[in-house]
């Protein structure tokens, strides 16, 4: 969706506001960025997937990842429904 600006398979009230967690995951620096958008509530996942950020799209979809910090890069981008 970032790289190609398509959104064929993303709900349509997701898109907007993808697009911007995108653009500003792709600018931040380091991971304690993301416990300034309160908005998206920002929170690192337990148990099994230990170390997964998650960030709140709408009530039932979140925005899953992690953080490679020696590479600066974003690994295990996913859009998933939460119910």
């Amino acid at each position: 969706m970032y790289e190609k600006d398509a959104t064929r398979g993303v709900p349509s009230d997701c898109a907007h506001k993808l697009r911007n967690m995108l653009a500003y995951l792709d600018g931040i620096g380091e991971a304690d960025e993301l416990w300034a958008l309160t908005s998206w509530k920002p929170h690192v996942l337990t148990g099994n997937r230990s170390g997964t950020w998650s960030l709140h799209v709408t009530r039932n979809w979140r925005l899953t990842f992690r953080i490679d910090a020696a590479a600066g890069e974003i690994l295990d981008l996913n859009l998933e429904d939460y119910h």
